[in-house]
């Protein structure tokens, strides 16, 4: 599996245009990073990078972008509303794919050591990659801010975990704080007042720190876990806002924090005008806060994927300030590859693409397009029946089944563009040489690996569409009646899914020189088809029972 990190670097300039993307250029320099946003805050006069891509170029991009940042930013003139230490004022590296926090944990400490070595920039390292139990917290190592740097570098229990004396370099660039962390969520709760006093009452309310008693001696926690928040006014915007990174979005998702920052706020005579993501956002975040208001307008959870994160968009109003792009700020759809399959194609592209001078899309694919429908069809007249009049106290009971189907649907999807690439992988293996002995058997061993998968994919697209029949089944005796038939056209399809799949397990199995792999693969072909036989029939007689002439 590909190695993939994320890298998001907070650089202390939020206003000058050039002196961002001159950073920003620094670290597009890299082969092999991909920039997903760029985030500039006037009032915050800081900027929040996202970078993606494999271990070695995301450290080298990093360090590029750190140089910069030194070359052009003084601290000794930065001012802004938020904490900052730095030029680089953090830069955790965050584990994507393929490689673990503690991986990225040891490339931070060599980074932050690099960067002190070769630029002179006192690193302090947090989170994962702290080289002690209080310095994960980032507000111990940025404890102070720059203005702290000259009395926290004379004190060795204080000073960074790379650095020296405090001079020059020190002056100029800050303290950078290199890190590895899972994902954050950095989000702003706009709130209807311009007092950053109160928006600090709700930020101490609910962050995990909480404040000090009031006899000082001690701390009474908040009721968020895994939450650093602060209140301040912004500018830009005339309102005041309670400033939030979860640190820790299973303990604390998104929507918790949201609804907990909505009930704190209103205790104190406010009100949450609306949500502000900084950076990007994990798409769990969104799926989880979309599935969290579906569920208490007792809405079915079984449809697509854009329409639940649109739920969640407006329920929070993220949109409150400006556009919420999900394609802009969701880091899957970014990191996603660009690459079009079949399934992107209209249903004419489709049809047609089908039709042409070529054997591939062919029977396969369209199988698993047939099985699609049919799960798509029993998910739908789940959703309808969880929405039909007078069924409300069933919602829940149709919502699980239009998950599954939903699930399923997803499934087969991905099932059409990969049975196109199984057979695109024996014509590949024909391109290969056999001058040789060994090259010939080296393209035999290939053909015969590649024509087993070829009847091994359309055997998953007869087993997948297999399970949207019990679907189909319990819509067409439980579902609104209105929709009996497309419970009855959603088995229709989905059988005729499966006969067809079975057709290409076998004449791929056919090809094969040896057939004993293959023998196993045509016998749950024919269990399959008799089973599915069997379902198709008790569908039409209950379809049939609802259908007066």
């Amino acid at each position: 599996m590909k190695q993939l990190i994320e890298c998001v670097p907070n650089f202390s300039e939020g206003r000058n245009p050039a002196v961002i993307d001159s950073i920003v250029a620094a670290i597009k320099s890299v082969e092999g990073i991909r920039v997903l946003d760029v985030d500039p805050g006037e009032a915050t006069n800081r900027t929040v990078v996202t970078f993606v891509g494999e271990p070695g170029p995301v450290c080298e991009a990093a360090f590029l972008g750190a140089a910069k940042a030194q070359e052009l930013i003084d601290m000794r003139t930065h001012h802004g509303a938020h904490p900052r230490s730095g030029a680089t004022d953090v830069l955790p590296l965050v584990p994507v794919t393929g490689i673990t926090l503690e991986e990225c944990a040891a490339l931070a400490r060599k980074l932050a050591e690099r960067m002190y070595k070769e630029l002179g920039i006192p690193c302090y390292c947090y989170e994962a990659a702290a080289f002690s139990p209080e310095r994960k917290n980032l507000a111990v190592c940025r404890e102070g801010e720059y203005e702290a740097l000259p009395e926290k570098m004379a004190d060795p229990a204080r000073k960074p975990d790379f650095g020296g004396a405090y001079d020059e370099m020190a002056a100029k660039a800050g303290a950078s704080n290199v890190g590895a962390r899972g994902f954050l969520v950095a989000v702003n709760f706009n709130l209807n007042t311009t007092s950053t006093r109160r928006a600090m009452a709700v930020a101490f309310d609910v962050r995990e720190k909480g404040r000090k008693a009031p006899d000082g001696q001690c701390w009474i926690p908040g009721t968020l876990k895994g939450c650093k928040a602060i209140g301040w006014y912004i500018d830009e915007y005339g309102i005041a806002q309670v400033s939030m990174n979860i640190t820790d979005i299973r303990q604390t998702p998104l929507h918790v924090a949201y609804e907990e920052v909505c009930r704190a706020a209103a205790a104190r005579g406010l009100k949450v005008t609306g949500t502000e993501i900084v950076g990007l956002v994990p798409k769990e975040v969104l799926m989880e806060a979309g599935k969290f208001y579906l569920a208490r307008q007792q809405r079915s959870l079984g449809i697509r994927e854009e329409e639940i994160v649109k739920i969640a968009v407006k329920s929070m109003s993220l949109d409150d300030l400006k556009p919420f792009n999900a394609k802009e700020k969701v880091i899957e759809y970014l990191i996603a590859d660009d690459k079009k399959g079949l399934v992107d194609l209209s249903l004419d592209g489709f049809v047609r693409e089908t039709a042409a001078e070529s054997a591939a899309p062919g029977g396969g694919s369209v199988s698993a397009a047939m099985g699609a429908f049919g799960a798509a069809l029993a998910t739908m007249v789940a959703n309808l029946s969880a929405h039909k009049r007078g069924w409300d106290h069933r919602w829940e009971e149709f919502s699980d089944v239009a998950v599954q189907g939903q699930a399923l649907l997803d499934e087969l999807l991905g099932l059409v563009d990969e049975d196109t690439a199984a057979f695109n992988r024996i014509m590949g293996v024909f391109s290969m040489p056999k001058g040789s002995e060994e090259e010939k058997a080296a393209r035999d061993k290939a053909l015969e690996e590649a024509t087993l998968y070829a009847a091994q994919v359309p055997l998953r697209t007869m087993e997948t569409a297999l399970k949207s029949l019990p679907l189909a089944l319990r819509m067409a005796r439980e579902g609104n009646p209105a929709s009996a038939s497309d419970a009855g056209v959603a088995a229709l399809a989905a059988v005729a899914g499966i006969k067809g799949a079975r057709l290409n397990v076998r004449i791929n199995a056919a090809g094969l020189k040896d057939l004993t792999p293959a023998l196993p693969l045509l016998q749950r072909a024919d269990a399959i088809v008799d089973e599915a036989q069997k379902l198709e029939n008790e569908i039409l007689e209950a379809v049939n029972n609802h259908i007066e002439l």
